[in-house]
Protein backbone atom coordinates (compact mmCIF):
# COMPACT_ATOMS: atom_id res chain seq x y z
CA UNK A 1 0.00 0.00 0.00
CA UNK A 2 1.24 3.41 -0.68
CA UNK A 3 0.63 6.65 1.28
CA UNK A 4 -0.95 9.79 0.09
CA UNK A 5 -0.27 12.44 2.26
CA UNK A 6 -3.32 14.43 3.42
CA UNK A 7 -3.51 18.23 2.63
CA UNK A 8 -6.26 20.67 3.79
CA UNK A 9 -8.17 22.60 0.84
CA UNK A 10 -10.99 25.42 1.05
CA UNK A 11 -13.72 25.44 -1.46
CA UNK A 12 -14.40 28.33 -3.77
CA UNK A 13 -16.73 30.06 -6.29
CA UNK A 14 -15.71 29.20 -9.80
CA UNK A 15 -16.08 30.00 -13.26
CA UNK A 16 -16.05 27.69 -15.89
CA UNK A 17 -13.68 28.02 -18.92
CA UNK A 18 -13.29 25.06 -20.56
CA UNK A 19 -15.40 21.68 -20.17
CA UNK A 20 -15.41 18.28 -21.87
CA UNK A 21 -19.08 17.81 -20.80
CA UNK A 22 -18.56 15.09 -19.62
CA UNK A 23 -20.60 16.62 -16.69
CA UNK A 24 -18.69 15.28 -13.82
CA UNK A 25 -18.55 16.43 -10.33
CA UNK A 26 -16.55 19.85 -9.89
CA UNK A 27 -13.71 20.20 -7.12
CA UNK A 28 -12.98 23.76 -6.68
CA UNK A 29 -10.55 23.68 -3.96
CA UNK A 30 -7.61 25.73 -3.14
CA UNK A 31 -4.99 24.22 -0.38
CA UNK A 32 -5.91 25.80 2.96
CA UNK A 33 -4.65 24.40 6.24
CA UNK A 34 -7.47 25.78 7.66
CA UNK A 35 -9.92 24.21 4.93
CA UNK A 36 -12.22 21.94 5.38
CA UNK A 37 -11.66 19.56 2.06
CA UNK A 38 -9.28 16.86 2.11
CA UNK A 39 -6.55 16.56 -1.14
CA UNK A 40 -4.05 14.15 -1.18
CA UNK A 41 -0.54 14.35 -2.66
CA UNK A 42 1.36 10.83 -3.60
CA UNK A 43 4.62 12.97 -3.36
CA UNK A 44 6.74 16.22 -4.12
CA UNK A 45 7.08 15.01 -7.62
CA UNK A 46 3.95 16.24 -8.03
CA UNK A 47 4.63 19.76 -7.17
CA UNK A 48 0.68 21.79 -7.73
CA UNK A 49 -1.44 18.72 -8.87
CA UNK A 50 -3.07 16.85 -6.48
CA UNK A 51 -5.49 13.34 -5.97
CA UNK A 52 -9.12 14.59 -5.13
CA UNK A 53 -11.08 11.31 -4.85
CA UNK A 54 -11.48 7.80 -6.62
CA UNK A 55 -14.41 7.27 -9.21
CA UNK A 56 -16.71 4.92 -9.41
CA UNK A 57 -15.21 3.77 -12.86
CA UNK A 58 -11.71 3.17 -10.75
CA UNK A 59 -10.21 6.37 -12.28
CA UNK A 60 -8.69 8.67 -10.04
CA UNK A 61 -9.34 12.53 -10.19
CA UNK A 62 -6.23 14.91 -10.12
CA UNK A 63 -6.69 18.70 -9.91
CA UNK A 64 -3.75 20.83 -11.03
CA UNK A 65 -2.70 24.52 -9.36
CA UNK A 66 -4.46 23.97 -6.07
CA UNK A 67 -1.33 25.35 -4.14
CA UNK A 68 2.28 23.64 -3.27
CA UNK A 69 2.71 19.87 -1.85
CA UNK A 70 5.54 20.19 -0.75
CA UNK A 71 5.89 23.56 1.75
CA UNK A 72 3.38 25.33 4.25
CA UNK A 73 3.02 27.75 1.65
CA UNK A 74 0.33 27.56 -0.96
CA UNK A 75 2.00 30.27 -3.38
CA UNK A 76 5.66 31.00 -3.72
CA UNK A 77 6.74 33.63 -6.22
CA UNK A 78 11.02 33.98 -6.66
CA UNK A 79 10.20 37.16 -8.97
CA UNK A 80 12.03 35.75 -11.57
CA UNK A 81 9.12 35.12 -13.75
CA UNK A 82 6.64 37.31 -13.60
CA UNK A 83 3.47 36.10 -12.72
CA UNK A 84 4.76 32.58 -13.09
CA UNK A 85 4.37 31.51 -9.52
CA UNK A 86 4.86 27.81 -7.74
CA UNK A 87 1.51 26.17 -6.96
CA UNK A 88 -0.37 28.39 -9.32
CA UNK A 89 -1.57 27.49 -12.52
CA UNK A 90 -1.83 30.73 -15.12
CA UNK A 91 -5.27 30.75 -17.36
CA UNK A 92 -2.92 30.55 -20.64
CA UNK A 93 -1.14 27.26 -19.68
CA UNK A 94 -4.28 25.53 -18.34
CA UNK A 95 -5.96 25.80 -21.69
CA UNK A 96 -2.83 24.95 -24.02
CA UNK A 97 -2.63 21.91 -21.27
CA UNK A 98 -6.45 21.17 -21.77
CA UNK A 99 -6.72 21.74 -25.22
CA UNK A 100 -3.84 20.50 -26.28
CA UNK A 101 -4.40 17.30 -24.25
CA UNK A 102 -7.18 16.67 -25.73
CA UNK A 103 -6.08 17.22 -29.88
CA UNK A 104 -3.77 14.49 -28.90
CA UNK A 105 -6.36 12.10 -27.04
CA UNK A 106 -8.25 11.83 -30.45
CA UNK A 107 -4.83 10.50 -31.93
CA UNK A 108 -5.86 7.56 -29.74
CA UNK A 109 -2.90 7.99 -27.22
CA UNK A 110 -3.27 6.76 -24.04
CA UNK A 111 -3.53 10.34 -22.15
CA UNK A 112 -5.55 11.72 -19.34
CA UNK A 113 -9.16 12.62 -19.81
CA UNK A 114 -10.11 16.17 -19.25
CA UNK A 115 -12.79 17.61 -17.48
CA UNK A 116 -12.60 21.08 -16.57
CA UNK A 117 -10.94 24.50 -16.29
CA UNK A 118 -11.49 26.57 -13.81
CA UNK A 119 -11.30 29.97 -12.53
CA UNK A 120 -11.55 30.77 -8.80
CA UNK A 121 -13.16 33.54 -7.45
CA UNK A 122 -10.68 34.25 -5.13
CA UNK A 123 -7.90 36.53 -6.68
CA UNK A 124 -4.15 36.16 -5.50
CA UNK A 125 -1.99 39.25 -5.00
CA UNK A 126 1.84 38.68 -6.36
CA UNK A 127 4.94 41.08 -5.63
CA UNK A 128 4.45 42.62 -9.16
CA UNK A 129 1.36 44.60 -7.98
CA UNK A 130 -0.72 42.15 -10.23
CA UNK A 131 -3.49 40.21 -9.09
CA UNK A 132 -5.01 37.14 -10.54
CA UNK A 133 -7.31 34.38 -9.75
CA UNK A 134 -5.92 30.62 -9.37
CA UNK A 135 -6.63 28.58 -12.10
CA UNK A 136 -7.47 24.56 -11.50
CA UNK A 137 -6.96 22.17 -14.48
CA UNK A 138 -9.01 18.62 -13.58
CA UNK A 139 -9.05 15.33 -15.29
CA UNK A 140 -9.08 11.90 -14.83
CA UNK A 141 -6.37 9.12 -15.24
CA UNK A 142 -6.56 5.27 -14.78
CA UNK A 143 -3.33 5.90 -12.46
CA UNK A 144 -2.54 8.36 -10.43
CA UNK A 145 1.00 7.29 -9.97
CA UNK A 146 3.99 8.39 -12.53
CA UNK A 147 7.17 6.48 -13.68
CA UNK A 148 8.95 9.11 -11.41
CA UNK A 149 7.49 7.95 -8.20
CA UNK A 150 9.24 4.80 -8.42
CA UNK A 151 11.32 5.89 -5.99
CA UNK A 152 8.88 5.84 -2.81
CA UNK A 153 5.81 3.59 -4.23
CA UNK A 154 5.72 0.27 -2.94
CA UNK A 155 7.22 -2.48 -5.21
CA UNK A 156 4.15 -4.44 -5.13
CA UNK A 157 2.01 -0.99 -6.41
CA UNK A 158 3.80 -0.70 -9.24
CA UNK A 159 3.63 -4.77 -10.13
CA UNK A 160 -0.01 -4.27 -10.09
CA UNK A 161 -0.17 -1.94 -12.51
CA UNK A 162 2.46 -3.42 -14.86
CA UNK A 163 0.49 -6.29 -14.94
CA UNK A 164 -2.25 -4.80 -16.61
CA UNK A 165 -0.25 -3.92 -19.43
CA UNK A 166 -0.31 -7.39 -21.08
CA UNK A 167 -3.44 -6.07 -23.19
CA UNK A 168 -0.64 -3.88 -24.79
CA UNK A 169 1.40 -7.01 -25.78
CA UNK A 170 0.42 -7.62 -29.33
CA UNK A 171 3.84 -8.36 -30.49
CA UNK A 172 4.34 -10.97 -27.73
CA UNK A 173 7.37 -9.21 -26.47
CA UNK A 174 8.41 -11.24 -22.70
CA UNK A 175 10.04 -8.12 -21.04
CA UNK A 176 7.60 -6.02 -19.75
CA UNK A 177 9.73 -2.72 -19.99
CA UNK A 178 9.80 -4.30 -23.76
CA UNK A 179 5.99 -3.43 -24.11
CA UNK A 180 6.41 -0.36 -22.23
CA UNK A 181 8.54 0.73 -24.57
CA UNK A 182 6.73 -0.16 -27.52
CA UNK A 183 3.44 1.77 -26.79
CA UNK A 184 5.85 5.03 -25.69
CA UNK A 185 7.24 4.85 -28.71
CA UNK A 186 3.99 4.25 -30.79
CA UNK A 187 2.84 7.42 -28.81
CA UNK A 188 6.09 9.43 -30.10
CA UNK A 189 5.47 8.50 -33.73
CA UNK A 190 1.58 9.45 -33.53
CA UNK A 191 2.90 12.71 -32.37
CA UNK A 192 5.72 13.46 -34.28
CA UNK A 193 3.32 12.48 -37.57
CA UNK A 194 1.01 14.88 -36.79
CA UNK A 195 3.95 17.61 -36.59
CA UNK A 196 2.84 17.59 -32.65
CA UNK A 197 5.83 18.46 -29.85
CA UNK A 198 5.00 17.80 -26.53
CA UNK A 199 8.04 19.55 -24.84
CA UNK A 200 8.32 17.51 -21.65
CA UNK A 201 8.70 13.93 -22.19
CA UNK A 202 10.03 12.75 -18.94
CA UNK A 203 9.57 10.32 -16.65
CA UNK A 204 7.40 12.97 -14.56
CA UNK A 205 4.67 12.90 -17.35
CA UNK A 206 4.07 9.06 -17.90
CA UNK A 207 1.78 7.36 -15.56
CA UNK A 208 2.67 3.90 -14.56
CA UNK A 209 -0.65 3.18 -16.73
CA UNK A 210 1.46 4.34 -19.17
CA UNK A 211 -0.44 7.38 -19.97
CA UNK A 212 0.83 10.87 -21.47
CA UNK A 213 0.23 13.64 -19.43
CA UNK A 214 1.16 17.37 -18.81
CA UNK A 215 0.71 20.00 -22.32
CA UNK A 216 1.08 23.19 -20.91
CA UNK A 217 4.41 23.07 -23.40
CA UNK A 218 3.29 21.09 -26.03
CA UNK A 219 2.22 23.22 -29.72
CA UNK A 220 0.50 21.44 -32.44
CA UNK A 221 -0.23 22.63 -36.11
CA UNK A 222 -3.71 23.28 -34.50
CA UNK A 223 -2.25 24.87 -31.44
CA UNK A 224 1.09 27.00 -32.29
CA UNK A 225 2.89 28.88 -29.98
CA UNK A 226 1.70 32.71 -29.39
CA UNK A 227 5.60 33.70 -29.58
CA UNK A 228 7.03 33.67 -33.51
CA UNK A 229 11.08 32.89 -31.87
CA UNK A 230 8.87 29.68 -29.94
CA UNK A 231 7.45 28.89 -33.50
CA UNK A 232 11.33 29.21 -34.65
CA UNK A 233 12.75 26.71 -32.55
CA UNK A 234 9.83 24.13 -32.70
CA UNK A 235 11.88 21.88 -35.63
CA UNK A 236 14.75 21.75 -33.61
CA UNK A 237 13.15 20.03 -30.70
CA UNK A 238 11.75 16.81 -32.35
CA UNK A 239 14.99 14.84 -32.36
CA UNK A 240 15.42 14.98 -28.31
CA UNK A 241 11.95 13.76 -27.70
CA UNK A 242 13.23 10.40 -28.87
CA UNK A 243 16.21 9.96 -26.52
CA UNK A 244 14.06 10.96 -23.44
CA UNK A 245 11.66 8.57 -24.31
CA UNK A 246 14.73 5.98 -24.59
CA UNK A 247 15.65 6.96 -21.01
CA UNK A 248 12.19 6.50 -19.77
CA UNK A 249 12.18 3.04 -20.99
CA UNK A 250 15.45 2.31 -19.56
CA UNK A 251 13.87 3.69 -16.30
CA UNK A 252 11.67 1.08 -16.35
CA UNK A 253 13.29 -1.61 -16.94
CA UNK A 254 15.83 -0.66 -14.13
CA UNK A 255 12.76 0.22 -12.06
CA UNK A 256 11.44 -3.54 -12.96
CA UNK A 257 14.95 -5.14 -12.57
CA UNK A 258 14.90 -6.17 -15.85
CA UNK A 259 18.11 -6.86 -17.83
CA UNK A 260 18.36 -3.83 -20.49
CA UNK A 261 18.17 -5.55 -24.58
CA UNK A 262 19.68 -1.86 -25.93
CA UNK A 263 19.21 -3.39 -29.52
CA UNK A 264 15.70 -4.71 -28.54
CA UNK A 265 14.70 -1.12 -27.77
CA UNK A 266 16.14 0.26 -30.89
CA UNK A 267 14.78 -2.29 -33.15
CA UNK A 268 11.05 -0.75 -31.76
CA UNK A 269 12.64 2.54 -32.62
CA UNK A 270 13.46 1.79 -35.98
CA UNK A 271 9.73 -0.24 -36.52
CA UNK A 272 8.15 3.44 -35.62
CA UNK A 273 10.69 5.32 -38.14
CA UNK A 274 13.20 6.00 -35.47
CA UNK A 275 17.11 5.73 -36.30
CA UNK A 276 19.04 6.11 -33.01
CA UNK A 277 22.06 5.52 -34.54
CA UNK A 278 22.50 8.50 -36.71
CA UNK A 279 22.41 10.86 -33.47
CA UNK A 280 25.67 8.30 -32.56
CA UNK A 281 28.75 10.85 -32.90
CA UNK A 282 31.48 8.47 -31.52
Amino acid sequence: MTVMFQCQAREYQYDILLTSNERTPIFPYIRDIDGNKTIYSISTEHGRSFIICKRNDDRWVVSKGNGLSYTPYVFLNTGEMGDDTLGLLLRKDAERDFLLGQEIASLGIKTNHMEYVLEIDNPISLPNSHKIKPILLQYNVECPYRISDAFILHHNCIINEVKKWEKYNDKGFDKNYLIAANVLIRNLSILHKHKILHNAIHAQNYTWALELLDFELACSPRHPYESEDYQRHVPSLFSREIIHTYQIICMIAQVLKEKINHYAIEDIFEQYGFNIRKFNVA
